[in-house]
């Protein structure tokens, strides 16, 4: 087996260090020379027996896996051809007398786990794992034993966690855990390790009922749907769902060709999930915030940083995946690498990412992808992204199914209202969200939302879900979409009633039945942006560049400049912010409801991109129509669409309802497309009535039945179907004999 562990060991090192490059090359030369740079500065700053005086391991697990994190940067610089610590026995002599201070001291089979369990399970056997691989064998016998038996001890293995093995591991802690033990198995040459890190990702010992290579229904994982949950009912897609990504890449890699190879079927479904569940939700190179709950607050993890740990590992995924996936993965990420310019790739990547996109972006039979268009609903997870070229528009929901936010381990201590519809509009302006927003952007005033403005205290090792059961929407032939909130206020009387429809060129955003207590003043946020463009303020509509056009009656208009620090919204033991502060202005656009408000509504229109002349021209022709705003209905009328959300039974435009949904009608080209939807997932049943004929159905999901007639009825059996949408074509001239349907 000698020979297998080390091919195994030489993949291992091309893994981690990018093998050997020509750093006459001005490409790799950058690279390599911030590899070393970090890497000596962190020499420099060691101290015998005390390693890092910043850092100290005996306050707390976190600075011991900070620590170790240290030590693998200057391990991966000491086996990287090019840089000054490359084969330094020096530097390779100082790594070891550390590892023996942490091993002695802090990290070792003897102690107990003490303090953040992910510390000592997963954080610190990732890196020491990794770091033992690259000594090699600069790691005599003892040491490596020693080491290794210290890893064994907390992640012994992906299934369980060891400071309560009756838990067993799911989402992007198992695959973070195989991750660790396919390194850990390759540093100590153990076949049988090699195999608990590829079962694991499977979940053999438990029956699959956690692998990472399946579709959940409940808990942790990815859903049908394209949605991703950890902690059991958070929408983390790019925090969690992004590590997973990049374990499993890792993973796959690794064990590409050798006995313990990944051949599990399953894996497609993580190899689906980049399209499904992640490209939706990259804009640009960035991977939005509204997927990425408490880490959003990390002043070293902004968007743009996830952008490219996204794109790291789709490239990784491609070197290993099988076909049409390698393409497609190498199209997305080439996109994402030349439309990321405000944080260039390749200024960013370590080498053997640089390889991988040096090599995708130099392939001329590779074209690269754009950003998605359409309409994409994640009912699992409570989350609607709106993409259209040049700009995209995500909604954060929550409901009694998906927390509207999380503060643990000192993190998102001022996330109150990140899931109270807050809404994110990315247009070319890609520093909207990175750059220094969530600690300087007030956080009683976030875009989309409706607050009761009374002062909160910081959150403190909690997650909250509201007592609501309607959140969600509708998506009709993948280019439109409703979606809506009954808002229920933490911890006040707050009540109100949101929906956004999403169409070509607008957003309309109407809210109702706004109503308060406490003797509080209630607003509702149409935006809140961090520019230094001024905005123009026209007569019921306002233009502001880099965004593009609002129209709107009774809104106010604030321009302020913030200041802020890092480290009073994220305390964390290792994402703790700066304490410098940091300043931003901001233009804010708000409707005031006064205090208590008893049964108020607001409507606006976003116009993203638009010109100055293009937004006065909407406000003066109202080509979107509000329809209704009441707590009954609220619906928009746009070229033959009609979208509506039926909060009770009811009709509007001649569309009626007899229960609650959501529905969108739209006639174009003598047919009628009909998307229906329960975001409250408590109706069995809705019958829509049409206001115009229809004589046969073209199409028909299986749970729609269809009466072809002067005023069709639509049954739609919505009971179990989790909030997704249903959808029918009729035609309005002959009828045809319906494909699929009853």
């Amino acid at each position: 087996m000698t020979g297998v562990f080390e091919a195994l060991r030489a993949t291992a090192l091309d893994l981690l260090t990018g093998g050997d490059v020509d750093v006459s090359d001005p490409v790799y030369a950058r690279p390599v020379a911030r590899l070393s740079e970090r890497a000596g500065s962190r020499l420099a700053a060691m101290e015998p027996g005390r390693l890092w005086p910043d850092l100290p391991p005996a306050d707390s697990p976190g600075n011991v896996t900070g620590s170790h994190a240290r030590l693998r940067l200057i391990a991966t610089a000491w086996a990287t051809p090019g840089t000054a610590q490359h084969g330094d026995d020096t530097v390779a002599a100082a790594v070891v007398d550390a590892l023996d201070v942490l091993y002695e001291r802090h990290y070792n089979e003897g102690l107990p786990e003490t303090g953040n369990w992910w510390f000592w399970e997963i954080g610190t056997p990732s890196h020491l794992s990794r770091t033992c691989v690259l000594l090699g064998d600069r790691l005599d016998d003892a040491r490596r034993k020693a080491y290794l038996a210290a890893i064994d001890r907390f992640c012994p293995d992906a299934d369980r966690r060891a400071g309560n093995p009756e838990a067993s591991e799911s989402g992007a802690n198992r695959a973070d855990k195989a991750f660790a033990v396919a390194f850990r198995g390759l540093a100590g040459h153990s076949a049988e390790k090699l195999a608990l890190a590829r079962d694991g990702l499977s979940d053999v010992r438990g029956g699959g009922r956690h692998s990472v290579f399946g579709h959940v229904e409940s808990g942790d994982g990815f859903y049908r749907d394209g949605s991703f949950i950890q902690h059991g009912d958070l929408a983390y897609t790019g925090s969690y769902g992004l590590s997973l990504l990049i374990a499993v890449a890792h993973t796959l890699a690794l064990l590409d060709g050798s006995p313990w190879e990944v051949t599990d079927p399953g894996r497609r479904v993580v190899l689906d999930a980049v399209e499904r569940s992640f490209a939706p939700f990259v804009h640009d190179g960035l991977l939005m915030d509204t997927v990425r709950g408490r880490a959003a607050t990390r002043q070293t993890f902004s968007d743009s940083v996830a952008g490219h740990g996204a794109t790291g590992a789709v490239l990784l995924l491609a070197r290993c995946a099988p076909e049409p996936y390698r393409s497609r993965f190498k199209e997305l990420a080439k996109g994402w690498i030349e439309r990321g310019w405000h944080r260039p790739y390749l200024d960013h990547a370590d080498v053997p990412e640089t390889r991988r996109a040096v090599a995708v972006l130099n392939d001329e039979s590779v074209e690269a992808a754009p950003g998605p268009v359409g309409h994409f609903v994640f009912p699992s997870m409570d989350r609607v992204v709106h993409r259209r070229p040049g700009w995209s528009f995500a909604i954060s929901l929550s409901s009694r199914r998906i927390a509207a936010y999380e503060a643990i381990n000192g993190e998102n201590l001022h996330g109150w209202y990140t899931g109270d519809g807050m809404t994110y509009l990315y247009t070319r302006d890609l520093g909207q969200f990175g750059d220094d927003f969530w600690p300087t952007v007030d956080p009683y005033r976030l875009p989309g939302t409706t607050v009761d403005t009374r002062e909160r205290e910081d959150l403190s090792f909690r997650a909250h879900r509201p007592d609501n059961a309607w959140a969600g929407g509708a998506v009709l032939d993948g280019r439109y979409g409703a979606a809506a909130m009954e808002l229920i206020g933490d911890g006040t009387g707050l009540r109100a009633r949101k929906s956004w429809f999403c169409l070509d060129t607008a957003v309309v955003a109407l809210g109702s039945g706004i109503t308060g207590d406490g003797g509080h003043t209630v607003e509702t946020v149409v935006e809140n942006r961090a520019t230094d463009a001024e905005p123009y303020l026209g007569d019921g509509w306002a233009h502001l560049p880099g965004a593009g056009g609002y129209v709107f009656d009774g809104a106010r208009t604030l321009v302020e400049t913030r200041t802020g620090r890092w480290r009073d919204i994220n305390a964390g033991d290792d994402t703790s912010g700066g304490r410098n502060p940091v300043t931003r202005r901001y233009v804010t656009f708000w409707f005031d409801h006064g205090v208590d408000p008893v049964d108020a509504s607001y409507a606006y229109v976003l116009l993203p991109n638009a010109s100055r002349e293009r937004t006065r021209a909407f406000r003066g022709t109202r080509p979107v129509r509000v329809a209704a705003n009441t707590p009954g209905v609220q619906a928009v009328r746009a070229r033959g669409l009609l979208a509506a959300t039926f909060w009770a039974a009811g009709e509007v435009d001649g569309v009626g309802v007899d229960a609650p949904c959501v529905v969108l009608v739209r006639r174009a080209g003598g047919r009628i497309h009909l998307a229906v939807a329960d975001p409250s997932r408590t109706v069995e049943t809705v019958t829509v009535t049409l206001d115009r004929p229809a004589r046969g159905v073209v199409r028909a999901d299986d749970t729609v039945t269809v009466r072809p007639c002067t005023r069709p009825a639509v049954t739609v059996a919505l009971g179990g179907s989790q909030g997704r949408t249903h959808a029918a074509e009729l035609s309005v001239t002959a009828p045809r004999t319906p494909r699929g349907g009853r």
